[in-house]
């Protein structure tokens, strides 16, 4: 770790918190992680967007919290339970992350319908690969099926001591399901089958009401002060 040169942003608007400054601190995008390097720097609060890893370095302001959930010790609610019964007829399906006009169409729509004046707004095709895709990481999809019919998908990248949930869009017919809801429940029993320790979430943002559903995931760890505690 102590020879990977990282570099900073100016500052710039906090797409989180209005009026407020961010500055985003990320790793020399000339050196190419592999899985140990970003398992290790996940531990250490870093997220990935397309090929790089970054993670909050703001002077003024801690509000971005890094946090994941330790699969073994995690039990569903009532309502969490409900939201897998309700879905148990979808298919679930596990591959490699790809660019595909199916999901394109669907990411377009949801970003369109879901995200207008955001920074991903309006949807292009080049920005969904460059935000979700990477040459590096061992990112994969989960889509969400009914029938033959594509209604949501999870994008995550495994790690060697968990899975880091990237992102999810989904068909906004189906949002009685509460799909993003489901796709984070799914990625927990698809960690737990498969023996491995953690989800990591990305961050929590108390003050942002658009980031406080990771507290509904219990018991969930939070990156302070250099280190996991719940």
């Amino acid at each position: 770790m102590s020879k990977i040169k990282l570099y900073q942003t100016p500052e710039h608007d906090c797409p989180y918190l209005d009026g407020e400054k961010a500055v985003t601190q990320f790793i020399d995008p000339v050196r190419i992680p592999d899985d140990q390097m970003y398992t290790h720097l996940s531990r250490l609060g870093f997220r990935r967007s397309g090929e790089y890893l970054y993670r909050p370095s703001c002077p003024s302001c801690d509000s971005c919290i890094s946090v994941r959930i330790p699969i073994e010790k995690m039990t569903f609610s009532k309502n969490q339970k409900r939201c897998l019964a309700r879905a148990q007829h979808f298919e679930y399906i596990h591959f490699n992350a790809v660019d595909s006009d199916e999901h394109y169409e669907l990411y377009e729509s949801y970003i369109n319908k879901r995200h207008k004046g955001g920074d991903m707004h309006p949807a292009t095709r080049e920005l969904f690969k460059s935000f979700l895709l990477s040459n590096w990481a061992d990112n994969q999809f989960m889509e969400i099926r009914d029938d033959s019919r594509l209604i949501a998908c999870a994008v995550y990248d495994k790690l060697i001591d968990g899975l880091s949930a990237v992102y999810c869009y989904f068909d906004s017919e189906y949002n009685r399901f509460s799909p993003g809801k489901l796709a984070i429940l799914k990625q927990i029993q698809f960690a737990k089958t498969n023996g491995l320790e953690y989800l990591y979430l990305g961050y929590q943002i108390n003050q942002c009401s658009k980031m406080n559903y990771k507290t509904n995931y219990r018991p969930v760890e939070q990156f302070i002060n250099k280190q996991w505690q719940r």
